[in-house]
């Protein structure tokens, strides 16, 4: 880094340390903080390893200044020399013959003031620093070529022979969830970031309620619409135009069997993405990604919640008949008749074109509510609300909660579909926090189950077309709760930003103390914090294991496909 003098030196003393402590406060000051924070670290511990004479603190070379003409050259960066004694005899060498310099400047100056000669550098070489070790997220790039990669196909492979080869399914599978179970209980005793692990729990249970009751909002939306219009609209609503549809079953008669065959076959479903995210989040064990695996656990369950409760208004707002037509007669239990608000608000103005035209240009609704049988109400005590949402029968059971663990998938169309949603955020997860092929592999999965329920009239091609394009923002825009970036420099450059303009004065000033302490509280910044005893820690893991397979199980026992 070379900086031009805004006047020619006119140096007529022969003292070295007045010139030289002024060409320093000079560089200080027209330095940038990083290197000035390097020179005064690799100062600082110098000084404190070795004593020198009383002009130490003066002759102190934070670069190297070379006195030739108007030119004054300060290295950006101090090599690390091998050996600390020879770093300081070739200072001590340089700081004499800059004396001798100035002593030769002084007698030169009256006499020939441009013909002072450049100072000559040392001979010696500086032997070139160690290469930087690799980054982390580089590390875990090269473990994606096996590893956590090859138990996911594993996984899905073996759980997929249910269908080709179910009693070497019963006995692959039990083998393969023991040998899984057993490498994370043998690594867990051995895993460097429980306290990480333990910071985050609290967020992690905060995104779990929140997602619990976007999942039961849900439900209850999901009853709504399926009942309200009542199973004769049901039966006499024709499914909508699908060009989706349209384009699989021209495919269908131009492709290869084989081929119609593989884009038929339930090779994933949604319990399958769900483990595929509880495997990537337990591999931070294993260092395969980065920590703690419950930071990118509250992210996804986090950015599912908002992603239901956005489908939950979306299918609200407009309801759609069902790809299927015979789903609610064959899954429900609900009132021929439509219910006392699409009486009044929908039915009168569904066909005619008279009254559609008519309600318009009034905009007030005038059809009166047709007389039907009483429709069963029980007795729900504080949950007496949901009757008129929910509009249940005698034959559902005596709880409200019953009812909306029949409300499954529901038998209107909902505008995107959650089983896509689930997939694209797996995907977003594995792509981000693991990569490699695997992540590949699992994208051409995501668009296999998008097809599949487009083939099998699950959902319009919409649904799924929007799903995806929503779980792939939803997942970017949460990056504020995990991400792969190193939070321990981000922090460190947020508090070097803070301390900068006081870094600026310390340096003007000459304050050594000063800029050491600040560069002292930039570094305490990125360090973890007071960490937990190692009772907390052992308590805290195997609790969070024994969660984990408990859930599992109520997960495949309690729900459908997941």
């Amino acid at each position: 880094m070379k900086l031009q003098w805004p006047w020619r030196m006119q140096c007529h003393t022969t003292s070295s340390l007045i010139f030289e402590t002024a060409a320093r406060g000079f560089c200080l000051a027209r330095l940038g903080v990083l290197p000035l924070m390097r020179k005064l670290s690799w100062t600082g511990r110098r000084r404190r390893e070795v004593k020198t004479d009383g002009n130490t603190a003066a002759n102190q070379s934070l670069g190297k200044i070379v006195v030739a003409g108007v030119h004054v050259t300060v290295s950006r960066r101090l090599p690390r020399c091998a050996s600390q004694a020879h770093t300081i005899n070739r200072e001590n060498e340089w700081n004499a013959e800059f004396s001798n310099r100035i002593s030769q400047h002084g007698q030169a100056r009256r006499s020939s003031p441009r013909n002072f000669p450049a100072m000559s550098k040392p001979n010696a070489e500086r032997p070139m620093p160690p290469p930087p070790p690799p980054p982390p997220a580089a590390c875990r790039r090269s473990l994606a070529v096996g590893g956590l990669g090859l138990a996911a196909a594993a996984y899905v492979g073996v759980d997929h022979l249910s269908h080709m080869s179910p009693s070497l399914h019963g006995w692959l599978q039990p083998a393969l969830w023991a040998t899984l179970a057993l490498a994370t209980a043998a690594r867990a005793p051995f895993y460097r970031r429980w306290d990480a692990e333990i910071r985050a729990a609290p967020k992690f249970l905060a995104a779990m309620i929140f997602m619990l009751a976007a999942l039961l909002c849900e439900a209850v939306s999901v009853r709504f619409v399926s009942a309200v219009l009542g199973l004769q609209w049901h039966r006499s609503t024709a499914p909508l135009p699908d060009t989706g549809q349209w384009l699989l079953l021209a495919l269908n008669e131009r492709l290869p069997q084989a081929v119609v065959g593989l884009l038929r076959a339930r090779i994933i479903t949604l319990h399958h993405y769900l483990m595929l995210f509880i495997m990537l989040g337990f591999s931070a064990l294993f260092e395969c990604i980065k920590g703690p695996g419950l930071g990118i656990a509250t992210r996804y369950m986090f950015t599912m919640a908002v992603g239901r409760f956005l489908r939950t208004i979306t299918f609200l707002a407009t309801i759609l008949p069902s790809a299927r037509p015979w789903c609610a007669e064959s899954r429900y239990r609900i009132p021929e008749h439509p219910h006392a608000w699409a009486q009044k608000y929908y039915a009168p103005y569904a066909s005619d074109p008279r009254a559609i035209r008519r309600v318009i240009l009034s905009d007030m609704p005038y059809a009166a509510v047709q007389d039907y049988t009483v429709e069963y109400r029980p007795e729900w005590g504080q949950m007496s609300f949901l009757i008129d949402i929910l509009r249940p029968t005698a034959g559902d059971g005596p709880s409200w909660y019953h009812l909306l663990k029949k409300a499954s998938g529901g038998c209107s169309d909902l505008m995107y579909s959650g089983h896509v949603l689930v997939a694209v955020l797996t995907a977003m997860a594995w792509t981000e926090a693991y990569g490699g092929w695997i992540s590949v592999v699992i994208w051409f999965l995501v668009l296999h189950s998008a097809q599949r329920e487009i083939r099998e009239r699950h959902h319009y091609s919409v649904d799924c077309i929007v799903a995806i394009y929503v779980g792939i923002l939803l997942w970017r825009m949460t990056g504020f709760i995990w991400s792969t970036r190193d939070s321990d420099r981000a922090r460190r450059l947020a508090k070097l930003d803070e301390v900068q303009n006081k870094l600026f004065r310390a340096a003007k000033d000459s304050d050594i103390d000063e800029i050491r302490g600040l560069l002292n509280e930039v570094e305490l910044a990125g360090q973890a914090k007071k960490a937990f005893s190692r009772r907390v820690i052992l308590s805290f893991a195997a609790s969070m294991i024994i969660f984990t397979l408990l859930f599992v199980l109520l997960t495949f026992t309690l729900a459908s496909d997941g």
